[in-house]
């Protein structure tokens, strides 16, 4: 599912997967499904609350950062339509960072708020972690990053506190439905306040508080992955304080979370048709060179390690779908398909696991985080915890709360052909998604609702042909829902396209720059 939001921009240009995850957000609900709560979100309301405070720029309380990037809080309200459901009313502190402006006063452009993906991903830790992906926009922007709320140090949910539980997932619907519950209990237990406040309608609503804290007129904004769902919502609930705006690797604003999650498969399978392709031409390819048989080889494989896994260091279990896990994860960059092969190279002539287990950790250990007294700590399973709610608080379908296990697994078989047909692979991880908001209170139906919002100014979008998280149909269906748009159609592979290709990267800091953006559909070739 999505979520995507999620490059789950979750993709950094280190090369390491791992920071895939934190980077750009896929928008991918598989591997987090017991991780949070549903919450509900209401409708918007037809104007934003004033700003409670500035900004009091200060050093950030996590180290180390960039020179020069200064960090601080923007109190919001807890509750943006004021009736007091739930917690009740009260405000909550957002952690914003920037990064100032390298050019001379007299060519700055202002503030350009940034969202890199999720929903789940922290976007200051974002951003320090590499700033230079995005050097020559800082020349004539301060570069602004936020957590969203209940993200990193913005109040952050949890549903327990502990790292994502590893191990047997549950089996059949009634085992899932009861994991679910519990998940969901705990969750309201040790997230406080603010979990029936998530969602993107609340957060784009706090984006023009920190609008007006910035003293900016208009929000120029980027914003990838989950980030696009998050510019779209922006600009159709204040699309007069809406200025310059570029989404890379479009969401879509339109299918339920079920729907998405076949789509998901859909991309997933042909981003791994796109890498075997690329595999069969590389001398030793562990497939060869037919890539029909390819696919059924990489089939046979996780059906494989399903039924008899391997064990890896320090006797962990590694299953077929933590293969498809890994994969999914090296799909979302072309520099990682060279370790993708040489890792899928190691489980089929060696037995050995190890390649794969390392796609989805840091080549090297992050340095040490220093903590300034007093910091809000980010519980371990925060990202994922967030991922659940907010996608769930972003949709308004719900199964029936009160149907028994056999019609949930009536439901569940009648779905299953589709999602074996769009993907034997990653079909089976995806189905199980659909069961994330299972018999929870109805999210928004505001976004679902956008349709070509009057007053929006023209906006940029990126959108991938190989994308394994936000398919390229979601960029062609968001232009029509937004109306005033233009698309850099990118014929390249991988989550996003402003790292891979220069072309990307020069349309969206032109316009973002100076403004220019040509009509009409424009093209940029793989690998250019």
């Amino acid at each position: 599912m999505h979520r995507s939001c999620s490059r789950s921009r979750s993709r950094s240009r280190s090369g390491s997967p791992a920071r895939a995850r934190t980077r750009i957000g896929t928008g991918v609900f598989g591997t987090a499904l017991a991780g949070a709560l549903l919450a509900a979100v209401p409708g918007p309301a037809p104007a934003p609350a004033p700003a409670r405070t500035g900004i009091e720029w200060g050093a950030c309380p996590e180290k180390p950062v960039p020179a020069g990037m200064r960090c601080g809080t923007l109190t919001v309200p807890l509750d943006h339509e004021g009736n007091g459901k739930g917690a009740g009313p009260g405000t909550l502190r957002i952690a914003v960072a920037k990064l100032p402006a390298t050019a001379p006063g007299g060519k700055r452009l202002g503030s350009l708020v940034m969202n890199f993906g999720g929903p789940g991903a922290p976007g200051i830790s974002t951003l320090a972690a590499d700033p230079n992906a995005f050097a020559e926009l800082n020349k004539r922007y301060d570069l602004v990053a936020f957590d969203p709320r209940g993200v990193g140090r913005s109040a952050p949910i949890t549903c327990g506190g502990g790292a994502p539980a590893g191990g047997a997932a549950p089996t059949g619907p009634a085992a899932e439905l009861a994991a679910l519950r519990a998940v969901a209990k705990r969750c309201a237990l040790d997230s406080g306040p603010v979990l029936p406040y998530v969602g993107t309608v609340s957060v784009a609503r706090d984006m023009d508080l920190l609008r007006q804290a910035l003293g900016e007129d208009k929000l120029d904004f980027l914003g990838f992955s989950y980030g696009t769902r998050l510019g779209a919502v922006y600009a159709a609930l204040f699309p007069r304080h809406t200025g310059r705006m570029a989404l890379d690797g479009v969401d879509t604003l339109t299918e339920p979370l079920g729907e998405q999650a076949l789509l998901s498969a859909v991309g997933q399978q042909r981003a791994l048709d796109n890498f075997l392709v690329w595999c069969a031409h590389r001398q030793g390819c562990v497939y060869g060179t037919n890539t029909r048989t390819a696919k059924e080889k990489v089939q046979a494989l996780v059906t494989r390690l399903d039924a008899a896994p391997l064990t890896g260091e320090g006797g962990l279990r590694f299953t077929g779908q933590d293969v498809a896990d890994a994969i999914a994860i090296a799909l979302y960059s072309q520099k990682w398909w060279p370790d993708l092969a040489d890792a899928l190279a190691l489980v089929e002539r060696g037995g050995d696991p190890v390649g794969l287990m390392q796609l989805g950790g840091p080549d090297d250990p992050p340095p040490p985080r220093e903590e300034a007294a007093g910091a809000v700590a980010v519980p371990a399973d925060n990202a994922a915890a967030a991922l659940v709610a907010v996608n769930c608080a972003d949709d308004p379908d719900r199964g029936d709360a009160k149907a028994s296990p056999a019609a949930v697994a009536q439901e569940l078989g009648e779905l299953q052909p589709l999602f074996l047909a769009a993907s034997p692979i990653f079909g089976p991880r995806q189905l199980m998604t659909v069961l994330a908001c299972y018999g929870r209170p109805a999210g928004t139906d505001f976004i679902r609702r956008i349709d070509r919002p009057a007053g929006i100014p023209r906006i940029l979008l990126v959108g991938t042909r190989g994308d394994p998280a936000t398919p390229y149909e979601w960029t062609e269906e968001t232009a029509k829902r937004l109306g005033n748009t233009v698309i850099v159609d990118y014929k390249g592979d991988g989550h996003t396209g402003y790292d891979a290709s220069r072309c990307v990267q020069g349309y969206v800091n032109h316009f973002l720059i100076d403004g220019r953006l040509p009509s009409g559909t424009r093209s940029c070739p793989a690998g250019e």
